[in-house]
Order: structure tokens, then C-alpha cells, then sequence
């Protein structure tokens, strides 16, 4: 054993987070190459192609239908309108609101309203085909509300940010007991 090299020491390692989000608003179309990109669009996708069946069928001023058209579009306009802030970083700009926490409890809800909307459109299907289009439709959308909640949900447990990232930055000391 060398003389010069002690027989014990301490290693302390101390770890930091930085949250660093840009302010400025850019159009960043990478954005809907990421999982919760797709997601969105799907749900803008799958709640359009809904409303239309809905619209053209025979019975669209039905109850069924009017509820169903009400889920299809608020989810519309609601996920598009998150989709526009996230591809020009507005979510990053206005970084103090809760949006995963928002978009959780949205998600949520909309999962079971598309099952109650499309559970009744299916049930109306033997009547008119295209209230069973539109619950095929309703319960995709249910599926990808369902699936991004639960994404939602893990994210605001975890404190994961909508939008930027947590950079963790690791240092070391080692100390040596004096002799």
C-alpha cells in the first residue's frame, strides 16, 4: 500500500437541477414526430372524422348526436388549440401554469365522455350506419385521451415539464483526512 495515498476517504456527490426554458415563440414543427405530438393529432384527427359522421348522417339532430358532436368538437378545438401553443412553444413562454396538470384533467374527462358519446352512438348504429362509423371513431379518440391521461398523470407525479427540460448537473468531492 503507498504511504502517500490515505486508507480512507469521502466522495460526496451533490446533484442540481436547472430548468431551462426558452421565453421567445418559434414555429418547432419536431414537435408532432414526438408521442404526445402524435397523440394530439390523432385526437384532432379522430374527433373530426367523429363529427363528420355524425353531421351527414339522416339522424344528426338526434340527442345522441348533438352529444356526440359536442364531445367531438370541444375535444377538437380544445387539442388543437393546445397542439398550435406547443408546436410555437407558448406552453414553454407561459411555463408557470400547471399545463400537464390541465391537460391531465382534461384527458380524463374527455376519456369518459368519448366512452359515454360513443357508447351511445354504437348503441344507435342498428338504426343509422354512420352513428356506428362515429362510435368506432369515439372510441379511438377514448383510447388516445385514456392513453395520454395516463402519460399526463406520470408526468405531473414525476414533476416532469410540459414543455423544456430539467438539466441535472452531478459534482464530486473527494475528501482526505489530514494527517
Amino acid at each position: 500500500m503507498d504511504p502517500g495515498f490515505p486508507s480512507q476517504h469521502t466522495t460526496t456527490t451533490v446533484t442540481t437541477t436547472t430548468t431551462t426554458t426558452q421565453p421567445n415563440i418559434r414555429f418547432d414543427p419536431s414537435y408532432t414526430r414526438t408521442l404526445p405530438g402524435m397523440l394530439k393529432i390523432a385526437q384532432v384527427v379522430l374527433s373530426l372524422l367523429g363529427f363528420i359522421c355524425i353531421t351527414v348522417s339522416r339522424q344528426s339532430n338526434s340527442s345522441r348526436g348533438g352529444w356526440f358532436n359536442t364531445v367531438a368538437m370541444g375535444g377538437f378545438w380544445f387539442t388543437g388549440i393546445l397542439l398550435v401553443f406547443y408546436l410555437f412553444h407558448i406552453v414553454e413562454k407561459f411555463s408557470k401554469i400547471p399545463w400537464l396538470k390541465i391537460e391531465f384533467i382534461f384527458c380524463a374527462i374527455w376519456t369518459a365522455f368519448y366512452l359515454l358519446a360513443a357508447s351511445l352512438a354504437a348503441d344507435y348504429a342498428k338504426y343509422e350506419e354512420a352513428f356506428g362509423v362515429a362510435a368506432f371513431f369515439g372510441f379511438c379518440a377514448m383510447v388516445a385521451y385514456g392513453y395520454d391521461a395516463w402519460l399526463k398523470f406520470h408526468g405531473v407525479r414525476s414533476g416532469a415539464l410540459a414543455q423544456g427540460q430539467h438539466t441535472p448537473k452531478q459534482v464530486s468531492t473527494v475528501t482526505s483526512p489530514a494527517y
